[in-house]
């Protein structure tokens, strides 16, 4: 029996699979000291790379539609910055002795979090989404989530905060400068890269799982697990994975009911249901200093990783549905106009 065959007849999605060894391995050995700044540098190298290659097979047409796709932008920051924490606030309101005062915060930390970036357009492309869009509607999410965010938890959790140039400028230097050098060299790469897309498969799921290790090795190193009994962790899992149901079950049938295209329905439901574990520590930590900080952190670190693994899952369903093969704007040509 091939390789292939067999990975085939596993009863996981081999990528799914490879999401939870991930997790697994950064459990078993965590990156901490030299080997997390290895790890760090690596998956910043890998999110480069992704996004100079996107740059490098879009079109600068389709781009520019992506941008001027202004309806699908306001679904993406609604979801993003109003449905969650609507949902957040409606679940401590109801089922405030679920949790303890400290997983309440992060739960309400988490829901005015920006959207994360790399893993929605990895996801997007996977699922054979409108990346360029998903671009466009991911950075716009983090840019504004620089100022949304500490507004948002100083009117819900009444703390200070502002707006963080510098984090900013590392959206700018990571992501947009990775992006524009790939648009600029797309006249001389642009057709091998459209030919070798199992390359930007290989980066698109690499990068994730680069995310995946890093992340949880960070939680480990922090040794977040020993502060919590495991009754307080399941409840915790319970609050994350409805949260996440049912911000994936509104924006998939809104999206539809609004009358988007399925290429636009998959980058409402990947950019509109993630958060951003790497804007929401730094945030945390600046936003509600003096605080259990650890704990308060807890339920970003499970959602993130709930949401890697059924997004993975979902992603591959929405390549396997037959209806959408090769769809122009994930080839960066310029797609149809929204009726």
């Amino acid at each position: 029996m091939s390789p292939k065959t067999l990975l085939s007849r596993l009863p996981v999605d081999p990528y799914v699979a490879a999401i939870i060894g991930m997790v697994g391995l950064a459990t078993a050995l965590p990156a901490h000291g030299g080997g997390a700044v290895v790890a760090r540098y690596a998956t910043n190298a890998a999110i480069a790379l992704l996004f100079f290659l996107h740059g490098a097979r879009l079109s600068p047409q389709a781009a520019l539609a992506g941008a001027w796709h202004w309806r699908l932008h306001v679904v993406v920051l609604a979801s993003t910055f109003v449905l969650f924490p609507v949902l957040g606030l409606g679940a401590r309101a109801l089922f405030w002795g679920l949790l303890t005062p400290p997983l309440w915060t992060g739960v309400i930390l988490l829901c005015t979090l920006p959207s994360t970036v790399q893993s929605s357009i990895a996801f997007t492309s996977i699922a054979r989404g409108n990346v360029p869009a998903a671009i466009c509607a991911a950075t716009a999410s983090n840019l504004l989530g620089m100022g949304l965010t500490p507004l948002l938890v100083g009117l819900l959790l009444s703390a200070q905060g502002g707006f963080s140039a510098r984090g900013a400028g590392d959206i700018v230097l990571q992501l947009l400068v990775p992006f524009a050098a790939g648009q600029l060299a797309r006249p001389w790469i642009g057709n091998w890269a459209l030919r070798h897309k199992t390359l930007l498969g290989l980066v698109d799921r690499g990068s994730i799982l680069l995310v995946v290790y890093a992340a949880f090795s960070e939680g480990v190193t922090q040794g977040i697990w020993r502060q919590l009994s495991l009754a307080d962790l399941g409840r915790l899992v319970a609050v994350d994975v409805a949260l996440l149901a049912a911000v994936l079950v509104i924006t998939t049938y809104g999206s539809r009911l609004l009358g988007f295209s399925r290429d636009d329905e998959v980058t409402i439901v990947f950019c509109g249901s993630k958060k951003s574990l790497a804007s929401g520590l730094p945030m945390a930590t600046v936003l509600l200093a003096g605080q259990s900080i650890g704990l308060i952190v807890l339920p970003l670190m499970l959602f993130h990783q709930i949401q890697l693994m059924v997004c993975a899952a979902l992603a591959k369903r929405y390549a396997n549905d037959g209806r959408s093969v090769d769809a122009p704007a994930s080839r960066g040509e310029i797609a149809p106009a929204e009726p």
